[in-house]
């Protein structure tokens, strides 16, 4: 029974232990890829050959070269398995051990500098097996660099391991020849349990990973979805890493089967495994000090600093993490940035600040323009017993300090929501509201409108923000940053139903129901003001288009106008597809078309999207004119010129009230006493804060309000 025992425990311990197996040192660097997985008339460097674009021509050693790298402390399995460029300059390679073929561009005496980083161009004091190098790189102590084409002036020093494997897939989630389904790398976006995931590839746009995690009850779009990242890729074997020329690589530890640009820099990342990183002369990535990222794709111009961690992920071009932030199992979409907290299982449109250490984010889809405040928790509080249920907001979601959600909760476009611990779960229909939890008097508070009522200011000047940041050089999706679009307009008329049907009562207070998943009540607060608002908001979206319509076309004639306009009744209805707002009828179209073979890859999807986001500024105008004719009442017929003429001059009306918005309320923060209090003269404050009257974005909403008087009275003086 002893020994039995004994025995199973051997057994144990055999099933746990490294298995480490012998070979004989003269092929390490050959038989990268098995036999069986190359193509029939193939060698195991076709993949290499047809990647290798450097254009050098190569010869064998001389026997001259052979008796220098000797000279100078080389060794080589095989010297003829060395190729070198014409300029090649043996002197200039010093202490290396090579294996298998390589492949030399040619090697100069100069020096390299970048950031103050100077080497000498030549190979120095590292283990080079099998790999292609270009034109003068330069690299120093590099323990391990295995099966990599590197491109030309590429500088790279003090690396522990530099590798690719024959079954690299470089962060896209699809499966090499002979891989079981098991290893596929999913990206489980949106939900803890993996009910939306999603199949990560290089130049994933955030409307695909919108589409692919939202129609989970339609398999065949589902089944298309993944076809076409599977046709994306090859499934051969013995694709080798690539770091694209000028790129600088220094004091990293790992970085095994990635796949860089040109121009990218790492500097003292700790673990780069499974990645495209994608960088270019104009848009460079850098991956900074600490940084450990597995299995993801890093979109152009991206910046990776200071203890980052990111599994699982794509960042879309333009996005930053910073100062120890956590990425997993998420999509980060263009120009956004993640400082210090956490963010899991999430889904998030372009435009997204959240810059805090104890901020959180869970199973969520974000829609953009959002920011998330210090403290706040979205889905840190399980309320069953099974992972997190999914939170939905709308663009423009800020939660405010130390606010705490609830799965399931969904939120309308610019939700702001102040300091608390929210009880219950939320279903907040109504756009550019105020939610409070008003835990005194045990009860939810909702101001409908409070940016319009109390902060302009910020409002317009974060559209404006969002349109300056966009350093996208290639906009596939046209996003919209406008607070006021056919989204937010589909959202206001659908609140007017709502709040139109609520008894107010002489404060203007209503309570309402449905709102919060629990037993106390729910309070709108200002509900006639709000209505007011709402309405004129409307009312100046849709004759901003008309008059922004004039303009472009230089229409004269009111005949001519009405017959441009659109003969459509219905308003149409909208959804917000990765940032990009598209009508739901091209969408649904567009689904058709991918499930019936018409579509047939990632490449057309967003050649759907270009032309959509071509055709928005005609599908806006529309859905614009029939907003104001649905606000208004009237029919077509009734929009007459005299009408026009009204509607140009409320607008104005309109722009004077928001202009006069946005400047008081950025005054009150010269005005309020507890602001002031900090400084001992009004002239250290203007020092501190600027003078108000020196604001560049009030003087600016000034100068586009005096320049659309211009246009309206021109309008009025030519429209006939």
């Amino acid at each position: 029974m002893i020994f039995s025992a004994v025995s199973r425990i051997d057994l144990l311990s055999i099933q746990y232990m490294n298995i480490i197996t012998k070979h004989p040192v003269n092929n390490l660097g050959y038989n990268f890829v098995d036999k069986k997985y190359i193509p029939k008339g193939k060698d195991e460097y076709h993949l290499r050959d047809l990647h290798n674009k450097n254009g050098i021509s190569y010869r064998k050693l001389t026997a001259q070269d052979i008796e220098a790298l000797i000279r100078n402390r080389n060794t080589s399995d095989d010297w003829n398995k060395i190729l070198v460029s014409k300029q090649f300059n043996p002197e200039l390679v010093r202490n290396c051990k090579f294996h298998g073929l390589i492949r030399i561009g040619k090697l100069e005496p100069f020096y390299l500098e970048f950031h103050n980083l100077r080497m000498p161009v030549g190979l120095y004091n590292s283990t080079i097996i099998s790999s292609d190098l270009g034109n003068n790189v330069c690299i120093d102590n590099v323990n391990y660099l295995s099966h990599y084409i590197i491109g030309n002036e590429v500088m790279i020093a003090n690396v522990n391991e530099l590798a690719t494997t024959d079954y690299a897939k470089f962060g896209n989630g699809i499966l090499k020849d002979g891989e079981d389904e098991k290893t596929r790398v999913w990206m489980e976006l949106c939900n803890e349990a993996g009910g939306r995931s999603v199949i990560p590839f290089n130049g994933m746009l955030a409307g695909d990973a919108w589409l692919w995690s939202k129609y989970r009850d339609d398999q065949a779009l589902l089944n298309k979805f993944k076809d076409f990242t599977e046709k994306r890729f090859d499934k051969q074997r013995g694709y080798y890493g690539k770091i694209g020329d000028r790129t600088v690589i220094k004091s990293c530890k790992i970085i095994k089967d990635v796949w860089v640009g040109t121009d990218a820099y790492f500097k003292g990342a700790n673990k780069l495994k499974n990645l495209t990183v994608n960088s270019d002369e104009n848009r460079t990535s850098q991956i900074g000090e600490g940084c450990e990222l597995v299995n993801g794709v890093v979109g152009y111009g991206c910046r990776i600093f200071y203890g980052v961690k990111a599994v699982r992920f794509v960042m879309a071009s333009h996005s930053q993490l910073k100062y120890g932030a956590r990425l997993i199992n998420s999509y980060l979409g263009n120009n956004s940035t993640i400082s210090c907290c956490e963010v899991l299982n999430s889904l998030i449109f372009p435009a997204h600040e959240q810059h805090h250490n104890n901020s959180f984010l869970c199973a969520a889809l974000v829609m953009g323009q959002s920011n998330m405040a210090a403290g706040a928790t979205i889905g840190s509080n399980h309320n069953s017993r099974a992972a997190d249920g999914e939170i939905i907001a709308g663009r423009g979601f800020w939660p405010g300090l130390c606010v705490s959600l609830k799965h399931n909760s969904t939120f309308a476009s610019f939700s702001i929501i102040a300091k608390g611990d929210f009880p219950a779960e939320l279903r907040i229909p109504v756009p550019f509201s105020l939610l409070r939890n008003d835990m005194a008097n045990d009860k939810l508070v909702v101001i409908p409108g409070y940016w319009f009522m109390y902060n302009m200011y910020a409002l317009a000047r974060n559209e404006a923000k969002y349109m300056a940041r966009d350093r996208r050089t290639e906009k596939i999706q046209l996003i919209t940053y406008e607070f006021l679009a056919p989204d937010t307009i589909n959202e206001l008329f659908d609140s007017l139903k709502l709040l139109e049907k609520v008894k107010p009562n002489a404060a203007g207070v209503a309570e309402i129901s449905g709102w919060e998943n629990s037993k106390r009540i729910t309070e709108i607060h200002k509900v006639p003001q709000a209505i007011s608002i709402f309405k004129e908001l409307i009312q100046y979206y849709g004759t901003v288009e008309i008059l922004n319509h004039i303009l472009a076309n230089k229409i004269t004639d009111f005949t001519v106008l009405k017959k441009s306009l659109s003969a459509q009744i219905r308003r149409s209805d909208w959804l917000n597809i990765g940032g990009q707002l598209i009508q739901r009828t091209e969408i649904e179209n567009v689904k058709r078309l991918i499930k019936s073979g018409d579509l047939k890859s990632w490449d057309e999807l967003h050649d759907f999207y270009r032309k959509q986001g071509q055709r928005y500024p005609a599908d806006r105008l529309n859905h614009g004119y029939t907003a104001l004719l649905e606000i208004l009442n009237i029919t077509p017929k009734q929009f007459t010129p005299a009408l026009l003429t009204t509607l140009l001059q409320q607008a104005l009306q309109t722009k004077e009230w928001m202009c006069k918005g946005i400047f008081d309320s950025r005054a009150k923060d010269y005005s309020n006493p507890f602001r002031k209090m900090v400084y001992d003269t009004n002239k250290e404050m203007d020092k501190v804060l600027g003078k108000l009257e020196d604001n560049s974005f009030i003087q600016q909403q000034l100068a586009d309000l005096e320049l659309m008087k211009k246009q309206v009275k021109a309008v009025l003086r030519k429209l006939k």
